[in-house]
């Protein structure tokens, strides 16, 4: 089953800018895909047309058999959750509980429904302990489990993080990819952090000038420096791809 598909997208800016030349893209129920490319390359563009936060200039994107269009928007923002690269964009209520319940009680759950939603959600990252705390007291990493948290408690069929391994030490790049990988149903990765894309997703895009340039296995892609150096990516200083994915082996 497709569970997001793009024809023909194009965008371009009130000022002229052309930011997507043309994309398709297909993505199957349940694949893990990510969005890599330099600055400028369209791809915060191409996200927020999944949830219908920017119109196309031409061609179509479908969630499932949905086509994103006005009127199926309030489907399509439940079925398509963005957790921003800020959690600033997304945190905004007192408290982490009520941030977590305040998609939910839009599409009107009340009462212990809504309560179990949001004791679901914060159980799935972990923030159950933190339930009463205001958001800007959290670290940069729980706060951004609180965003995750808030997206899967409206029990999406994709979840489409922007570069969501930005400011994470360690330990918490860790926890955050643990808990996609248990939670997302279907992910979509905007990044320029290739280790993890590598850590997350089996498929990779790299989109440049608004176009697809390369579709294939993430391990693939990433063992073509060729490619990589035409698009302007590259891997970290010392980074051992072998070594990589030896330690992703089951």
């Amino acid at each position: 089953m497709t569970a997001l598909r793009i024809e023909g997208l194009h965008h371009v800016y009130p000022d002229g800018h052309r930011a997507l030349d043309g994309v398709d893209l297909h993505v199957r129920e349940g694949e893990r895909v990510a969005v890599l490319g330099p600055n400028g390359a369209g791809k915060t563009t191409l996200m927020l047309h999944f949830a219908g936060l920017l119109t196309a200039t031409e061609g179509t994107v479908h969630v499932g058999d949905t086509p994103v269009a006005k009127k199926t928007l309030p489907e399509i923002r439940r079925r398509v959750g963005i957790v921003f690269q800020s959690p600033d964009d997304q945190l905004f209520m007192p408290t982490v509980a009520d941030d977590v319940g305040f998609g939910p009680a839009n599409l009107g759950l009340r009462g212990t429904d809504l309560a179990d939603r949001v004791a679901a959600a914060l159980a799935d990252v972990g923030l159950t302990d933190l339930a009463d705390r205001p958001p800007h007291h959290l670290s940069v990493g729980q706060q951004r489990r609180a965003a995750l948290a808030g997206v899967l408690a409206m029990r999406p069929d994709i979840v489409v993080c922007d570069e969501p391994s930005a400011n994470l030490d360690p330990a918490s790049r860790r926890d955050l990819a643990r808990i996609l990988h248990a939670t997302a149903p279907t992910l979509m990765l905007v990044t320029h952090d290739l280790p993890y894309a590598l850590q997350l997703c089996e498929r990779a895009v790299i989109l440049d000038a608004g176009r697809v340039a390369a579709d294939g296995p993430t391990a693939e892609i990433l063992a073509d420096t060729a490619l990589l150096e035409r698009h302007r990516l590259e891997l970290p200083f010392g980074f051992s791809l072998a070594t990589a994915l030896e330690a992703l082996r089951p």
